[in-house]
């Protein structure tokens, strides 16, 4: 076989092999200071925490931290198209505490949330909206608001357990450490409230 065509040849099959090829499942957490990881380092904050178990589990995801410090619902809000883009599978979502500790409202928070699920439905994203009331006072460092790293290291295992549930069994790989080891393979989006201990779901529109 002459080199020119032998080289069409190989190049035709990976462009038929490579769309079948799992990316990885893409997860967001946005949220203020606790999300960052105040206190304790980005590295050990639940979202990194999180990744390293998704991928001792064999699923091939990227976490990516969008707290900001200080942020409110409001901000969340704004930046919601900008933290999350485009290809994104799942969203955590913690409000936390930063819209009644700034003189916000109850009301104006729960309208926040209700409203970026509403536009991450529409988008097709599945949302996981982490807001555990009350929070378990051995969640906190010495200052009563920030987490600590246990309480991070809770939160991740929750998620994980949350998450896992509902990736199909195909998805998972057998070998953890092979690269590419989950395509996104999950469930409709829905809306969960996991605390610790676990909460409410509830169905979400269709995805577009």
């Amino acid at each position: 076989m002459p080199l020119r065509l032998c080289v069409c040849v190989v190049a035709a099959l990976w462009l038929l092999v490579s769309p079948l090829q799992a990316r990885p499942l893409s997860i967001v957490a946005i949220g203020a200071s606790n999300t960052s990881g105040f206190g304790v380092g980005e590295q050990n904050a639940y979202p990194a925490v999180l990744e390293r178990l998704l991928r001792q589990k064999g699923i091939d995801a990227h976490v990516t931290n969008a707290g900001v410090l200080g942020d409110v619902t409001a901000g969340m809000r704004n930046r919601l198209d900008a933290a999350v883009p485009k290809g994104t599978d799942i969203v955590i979502l913690q409000p936390g505490g930063n819209d009644l500790r700034f003189f916000g409202t109850k009301e104006a928070r729960t309208a926040n949330i209700a409203a970026m699920t509403q536009h991450l439905h529409v988008r097709g994203i599945r949302v996981i909206v982490y807001d555990p009331n009350p929070v378990p006072r051995d969640f906190y460092q010495w200052d009563g608001i920030h987490f600590n790293a246990a309480a991070h290291a809770k939160i991740a295992a929750t998620l994980a357990v949350q998450i896992t549930a509902t990736i199909k069994p195909s998805a998972i790989a057998p070998d953890s450490d092979a690269p590419n080891a989950a395509p996104a393979n999950m469930a409709p989006a829905t809306t969960d409230s996991p605390n610790t201990p676990p909460a409410r779901t509830t169905p979400s529109p269709s995805k577009p």
